[in-house]
């Protein structure tokens, strides 16, 4: 499997396979949800030990973080400041409680390595989530960092061979 790590190269063909892709976001779908999980799985192994996060950093100068009362709590802790300065520094805070990272790129990236890496936000944890149950679920968001994330670049692309996706049926 030839591994793609150039954003630039990225974006273009996200920008020509859109098309492509929506059919091919339509017909996951319509398999069964835990057989794609178990191929998206299997592939994500494969492909996430081939790229270097810290040479890309995307993820981290175009997401935005949720961030939860403890996880504020423990980065502020880590950080040997106040919570509340934290919070002025660092989150916007929304209804019901919402607390988002309050500027991209992310105050802790540098040299796109995170600087509190060890008490990073379950958000950040998580990203890109392709080893976590109901990809198929998650179709929209996954799609939506197609085009920036070259883990999610390159486990879709090997998820159309693995499913037999013919991507140039005529419209």
């Amino acid at each position: 499997m030839l591994i793609q790590t150039s954003l630039p190269l990225i974006e273009q063909m996200a920008l020509e396979r859109e098309t492509e892709n929506q059919r091919f976001v339509e017909e996951l779908k319509t398999m069964n949800s835990e057989e794609v999980d178990a191929k998206v799985q299997q592939l994500n192994t494969a492909v996430e030990p081939q790229i270097n996060c810290t040479q890309c950093g995307n993820c981290c100068k175009s997401l935005m973080v949720n961030v939860t009362n403890e996880e504020a709590d423990n980065a502020a802790t880590h950080l040997e400041i106040t919570r509340e300065e934290f919070d002025t520094r660092y989150l916007e805070k929304g209804s019901h409680e919402l607390m988002i990272m309050n500027r991209m790129p992310c105050a802790f990236l540098s040299n796109n390595a995170c600087t509190i890496y060890e008490h990073r936000f379950a958000g950040c944890r998580e990203f890109p989530a392709l080893h976590l149950p109901h990809f198929t679920r998650r179709l929209f968001t996954v799609m939506m960092h197609y085009n920036r994330c070259p883990i999610i670049f390159n486990v879709v692309e090997a998820l159309k061979t693995e499913t037999s996706f013919l991507p140039n049926l005529p419209e």
